[in-house]
């Protein structure tokens, strides 16, 4: 029997690592318990411990880590306070194996506690570039730390063995999200419009905006520039999600909660849509708008256009859907309309998503319950072969 914790701090994160859960919670040798933390138990980002308790998943451990403060002293608090409570978390649960997802600061941290436990750590999605985000650090950092890497597409995979991890534990399995949207049985037209407050018929942009953490212009900068292009397209409402915890993340869902309070015909605001609710609303909008890594990741599969706007995922592999610009009102505009274009529209229709691949929980589900674990905690540095050239090699 192996006993698996899985960890989850977001809605986002949860969304995508549902099914998994479900799947290995289906399996008759495996003990799944779950870690719920970060903006699920916070209010200001709604609360969303409450989607899980519907779901009817395993029983699982709620730990507060005070992520109401969007600022980077709430950041590094956070931190420093889940290290400590995760670490105490996971010696009640006493996994064989911990399970993260992505790159933000509380994955971090239980991963650094997973390591003074000494826990393996199955690491979804390392191997990727956000370079405008902080998280891109955070990364990086996981995949050092864990044993187990499942990478969304065959270039992550070359760059987490890049990293110095063992071919043999690094494997290319797809984009969960993506699969969610083949498998999910999302909402027609009307039934997301009624869902979303939209008269049926009415078109739509769906837009997240989250702080660029490395970008020199302020959260409240940044947003501005994306309201004022959006307001340039009267003839689409518009239905914006929230930011999430990073610093500057409380400052934009401000300004969304004012601009939806002040032009109530125009601007829908959700702090979260749910997995289904999102997914069915991107589907049916004109465009997907803002920062999110799921207008790179899952959109291209619904043959919606894209417009990423800024540096928040600059360096991600992107699909011929997804349209890049700054984060200049008069560039966001130029590239809405290019994305509300008959021909890139056709475009997007006929695009390719190179995070799509077939099977990806199953196979995530394999090797997390069939991966020898006695030797799984002892790593070599892998090194890649023939070396680099010396460049001062010679010099004298």
């Amino acid at each position: 029997m192996r006993t698996i914790c899985v960890f989850t701090g977001t809605r986002a994160e949860y969304g995508l690592l549902r099914p998994v859960i479900r799947a290995l919670g289906n399996e008759s040798n495996a003990i799944v318990k779950l870690l719920v933390t970060g903006t699920h138990l916070a209010d200001s980002h709604g609360a969303t411990w409450r989607e899980m308790e519907r779901d009817d998943l395993p029983a699982y451990e709620r730990i507060e880590v005070l992520m109401d403060s969007a600022t980077e002293c709430g950041v590094y608090t956070a931190l420093g306070l889940g290290m400590i409570r995760y670490g105490d978390a996971l010696r009640r649960m006493a996994p064989d194996l911990l399970v993260l997802l992505g790159d933000r600061y509380e994955a971090f941290a239980a991963a650094a506690a997973a390591t003074v436990c000494n826990i393996p750590i199955a690491h979804l999605y390392g191997g990727e570039l956000t370079y405008g985000a902080i998280d891109d650090a955070f990364r990086h950092a996981i995949t050092k730390m864990s044993h187990l890497h499942f990478a969304s597409t065959q270039a992550y995979r070359t760059r987490i063995v890049q990293l110095g991890e063992h071919p043999d534990r690094v494997f290319a399995v797809g984009a969960l999200g993506v699969e969610n949207i083949r498998t999910l049985e999302l909402y027609s037209a009307n039934e997301t419009a009624r869902h979303l407050n939209l008269e049926a018929g009415q078109p739509y942009l769906l837009a997240t905006f989250h702080p660029a953490t490395r970008s020199s212009k302020s959260a409240h900068a940044q947003l501005s520039a994306l309201l004022d292009a959006l307001d340039r397209f009267p003839g689409h409402a518009v239905v914006m999600t929230g930011a999430n915890a990073d610093a500057g993340g409380a400052s934009i869902n401000r300004l969304l909660v004012e601009r939806a309070a002040a032009c109530p015909q125009r601007y829908r605001f959700a702090m979260s849509l749910g997995t289904h609710l999102y997914l069915s609303a991107a589907k049916h909008a004109c465009a997907v708008v803002g920062n999110s890594s799921s207008a790179i990741i899952e959109v291209p599969t619904l043959g919606v256009p894209s417009v990423d706007i800024g540096p928040r995922q600059a360096g991600r592999t992107r699909a011929d859907s997804v349209i890049s610009c700054a984060d200049d009102a008069a560039q966001i505009v130029e590239a809405i309309r290019q994305a509300l274009s008959d021909e890139f529209r056709r475009t997007a229709a006929c695009s390719v998503n190179p995070y799509e691949r077939p099977g990806t929980t199953t196979r995530i589900v394999r090797e997390l319950l069939t991966q020898e674990l006695a030797n799984l905690s002892i790593k070599t540095f892998y090194d890649l072969r023939p070396p680099l050239p010396d460049p001062d090699a010679g010099a004298g």
